[in-house]
C-alpha cells in the first residue's frame, strides 16, 4: 500500500469542507465546521478563508488545544490575533508562498472564482499543499478550476465539487484529470451547496487510473 493510500485512510470529512486527517504524528484540521463535540486534539488548524462555513470560531474552539498551530491567509492575520492566537503559534501566508513549520513543508495555492463574485482573487484566499510522510496533500479550499489549481502537483487532492460558490463536479473532474493525483476526494457538497449525488457524479468523470474516495456520506 502506498503512503498516499495509508494517509487517505485517516482522512474524514465532518461535512461540507470540514476535513480532519492524521499524518506525520499530527492531527490536522482544515476549516473545522459543525464539530459535534469538544475534542481538543488539533495539532494544526488550517483556515482557507473567512466565510462562516470555513472560519467558524465556535468549531475551532472545539478542536484546538493550548499548543495548536494555526495557518491562515495573510489577510486574516488581525482576525486571528483578535481571537487571542499568539504570533508564535500562527503562520499567515500569501498565494504561492512556501514555508516550513515544525518540519512540515506548506505551500499556499490561490483559491478563487473566475466569474462568480464569492471568492475574488484579490482577497488572496488559499488552498494548501502540505507534505507529510513523503506525501503531498492538496486541500483546494473554495475555488474554481483556475490556472493556480491546475499547476498543483500532489498525491492526494481534496477539491470542491458542489457548484454555486465553487466549481461543479464536471469542472472538478476536469481539474483532477489535469493534475492526476493518486487519490481524489470530493468536498463542499451535500449541504450548503450541491446535493448528495455530486460526489458520485464527480467519480464517474474522473479517469479510471485515479482512485476516487467518497468521504461525505
Amino acid at each position: 500500500m502506498s503512503n498516499a493510500a495509508k494517509l487517505a485512510k485517516t482522512i474524514t470529512i465532518n461535512e461540507h469542507s470540514s476535513i480532519r486527517l492524521e499524518a506525520g504524528g499530527y492531527v490536522i484540521y482544515f476549516d473545522p465546521f459543525r464539530i459535534p463535540e469538544q475534542v481538543g486534539d488539533a495539532d494544526w488548524v488550517f483556515i482557507t478563508h473567512e466565510h462562516y462555513d470555513h472560519f467558524s470560531v465556535e468549531d475551532m474552539k472545539k478542536v484546538i488545544k493550548q499548543e495548536t498551530v494555526f495557518v491562515a491567509p495573510n489577510t486574516m492575520r488581525q482576525k486571528m490575533l483578535d481571537l487571542g492566537i499568539p504570533d508564535g503559534q500562527m503562520e499567515v501566508m500569501l498565494p504561492d508562498e512556501k514555508v516550513e513549520v515544525l518540519d512540515m513543508p506548506i505551500e499556499a495555492v490561490a483559491a478563487y472564482n473566475k466569474l462568480k463574485p464569492f471568492h475574488a482573487k484579490m482577497s488572496r484566499w488559499l488552498g494548501y499543499i502540505i507534505t507529510v510522510e513523503d506525501t503531498r496533500i492538496y486541500v483546494a479550499g473554495d475555488t474554481d478550476r483556475v490556472p493556480d489549481a491546475e499547476a498543483v502537483n500532489c498525491d492526494i487532492a481534496l477539491v470542491p465539487c458542489g457548484g454555486t460558490f465553487t466549481m461543479d463536479y464536471k469542472e472538478a473532474a476536469k481539474l483532477i484529470n489535469k493534475i492526476k493525483p493518486e487519490i481524489a476526494i470530493p468536498t463542499h457538497y451535500g449541504d450548503i451547496a450541491g446535493d448528495e449525488t455530486c460526489g458520485k457524479k464527480f467519480a464517474e468523470l474522473v479517469e479510471k487510473d485515479i482512485e476516487v474516495q467518497i468521504k461525505i456520506r
